[in-house]
């Protein structure tokens, strides 16, 4: 609910507190006292139109906040909670206007755009007036009104149950269009991948590759350095010396001695032994590489063409050498894709028209049941109408379908909330058909059908009661009573009849102070408020019929 509202330098307001309570609050006071400009003071601060010329004459600025208690997780606590805007025990709403128009907003004292403010705004406060209405006015909000009456009566479970099956749809859908994509890439460069593959395929690349090419091309080249190289180290330990021989001749000698030479000879012989072993391994690895070398001659031109070939297939394809073995794999998964897409395609297709077919069985059961909450929404907001000198109304509430691309998770429906003011005349949108009292009625008559499934934390009704007295003022005073016992509400009025039911009064008036006209807000006790009845009764002067007439109005019971 709205605790406080402080007003600085708006109009002929200079300095103003007001502390609201829950419950049915009026605001009362003589045309031109001011009670506009305390709502239009309240329309700044929840993100309204900023206008300069709504600053007070001699100021440099004005300054509005609106204070706010709020249940847990009401709309707001997310949307504060989204932009890292700390929820304190009351969301403080402040706006300020320079003399330039500029205007700044603020959010528990932190700046925030004029537009994040108006949203809080309005999840925070509904204003119904005959020239201003927010709220359910716009088409916009009554599917939403609807279903929030819907819940609250029968608590189907089938916002939910149409929410999952979008989902499904949803994610079913993009797979299948996500196959379907790959699928036609696919098709459109099949001749080009299997030409691709096939090339590949016959160069049979492997990881490496190149490596071990360039290695055995260095030595093919150098083929003749190395084997006149190994010839010569041939003649060199074996032509003129057996080395091994005579290792083993020198260690066979010394052995026969190495016993009596105390031990000085057992180094020198183990030396021996190991040199005539890596002598005759050399010798014989020698042998070996050289058995081995290829002495094909065309060996080198082999291993040329294919590191050439291998290199020019690397540049036509975008990648190295060493990345053709994995790049063809991937053309293969392509090419594959090709063969099998086809059947991918046609098992999501299944999928996807299962996940459809269960869409448009639980969006029809919302309907369904938005219907039936239509037709008992429709038939009490009947009943609500006569008392509100409205009885030649009807109102009536349209569930039609959407275009299948206007579709989402709440469904396949479009909900407007019409009326036809006059017997014969079609019904039409409510902004469009009533005038501004009527309109402000059967915003009430609404309201009070609606009231406990709705979470604005207040309505506010400006003269509601425009144009009616007698006993349809004291429809209006009884429905706006009712309505306040689920939700804060605000009615500036000029109805005696509807300022008796208020929970708490206050009045509204002009003050002059040193040649200066100010606006004030005063909350009436007991006494002071019959006698703003009977001066709402009997005029300026104020009769003592009119005294009792107030206090028959403020004891009257709730009819």
């Amino acid at each position: 609910m709205l605790t406080h509202l402080s007003i600085r330098d708006v109009v002929i307001v200079d300095k103003l507190d007001v502390d609201f309570a829950a419950g049915l609050c009026v605001l009362t006071g003589e045309t031109g006292a001011g009670k506009s400009i305390v709502l239009d003071a309240l329309g700044l601060a929840l993100g309204g139109r900023a206008d300069a010329g709504l600053i007070r004459q001699g100021a440099d600025k004005l300054t509005v906040s609106a204070s706010f208690a709020l249940p847990r997780k009401h709309p707001v606590s997310v949307l504060l909670a989204a932009q890292d805007i700390a929820l304190e025990d009351d969301v403080v709403l402040r706006r300020v206007v320079g003399t330039d128009g500029r205007s700044r907003a603020f959010i528990n004292d932190q700046p925030v755009s004029v537009g994040l403010l108006h949203d809080v705004g309005t999840l925070l406060v509904e204003v119904h007036g005959q020239f201003e209405t927010h709220g359910l006015l716009d088409p916009a909000t009554h599917i939403a009104a609807l279903d929030a009456y819907r819940r609250v009566k029968s608590r189907d479970g089938a916002d939910a149950a149409c929410a999952a099956a979008w989902t499904a749809w949803r994610e079913a859908a993009a797979q299948l269009k996500s196959a379907q994509d790959v699928l036609s890439g696919a098709l459109a460069e099949e001749e080009s991948l299997r030409h691709r593959v096939g090339e590949l395929s016959m160069l049979a690349p492997k990881s490496g590759e190149e490596q071990e090419l360039a290695a055995t091309r260095s030595v093919l080249r150098h083929f003749e350095q190395i084997i006149k190289a190994m010839t010569e180290a041939r003649a060199v330990i074996s032509e003129n010396t057996d080395v091994e021989a005579a290792l083993r001749g020198a260690l066979t000698r010394l052995s026969r001695v190495a016993a009596q030479a105390g031990g000085r000879l057992d180094t020198l012989c183990q030396a021996l032994d190991r040199a005539a072993i890596e002598a005759g391994e050399a010798l014989r690895e020698l042998d070996r590489v050289w058995a081995d070398f290829d002495a094909d001659p065309a060996a080198l031109e082999r291993a040329e063409e294919r590191l050439f070939a291998l290199k020019a297939a690397a540049r036509k394809h975008g990648c190295t050498v060493d990345a053709l073995a994995g790049f063809l794999d991937t053309l293969r998964a392509r090419l594959a894709a090709v063969d099998g897409g086809a059947e991918s395609v046609t098992r999501l297709a299944g999928a996807e028209r299962t996940a459809r077919n269960g869409y448009d069985k639980a969006a029809h059961a919302l309907s369904l049941a938005r219907k039936e909450a239509a037709s008992a929404l429709d038939k009490l907001v009947a009943k609500e109408l006569s008392p509100l000198k409205l009885d030649k109304a009807t109102f009536r509430t349209v569930v039609a379908p959407k275009p299948e691309t206007a579709w989402n998770e709440n469904g396949m429906d479009r909900v407007v909330f019409e009326i036809s003011t006059n017997p014969g005349l079609p019904p039409g949108p409510l902004d469009k058909i009533a005038s501004g009292g009527e309109l402000a009625r059967f915003m009430l008559a609404l309201k009070v059908v609606l009231a406990g499934s709705q979470e604005r934390a207040a309505l506010i009704f400006d003269e509601v009661d425009a144009g009616i007295s007698g006993a349809t003022a004291n429809a209006v005073g009884e429905r706006l009573a009712r309505l306040a016992k689920n939700v804060q509400v605000i009615v500036v009025t000029h109805a005696p009849q509807v300022a008796a039911r208020g929970d708490h009064h206050w009045r509204v008036s002009k003050a002059s102070r040193a040649g200066q006209t100010t606006t004030k807000v005063e909350q009436l006790l007991p006494s002071a408020r019959r006698e703003e009845i009977a001066r709402m009764l009997a005029g300026e002067k104020i009769t003592d019929e009119a005294r009792a007439a107030a206090d028959s109005l403020l004891s009257g019971p709730l009819s």
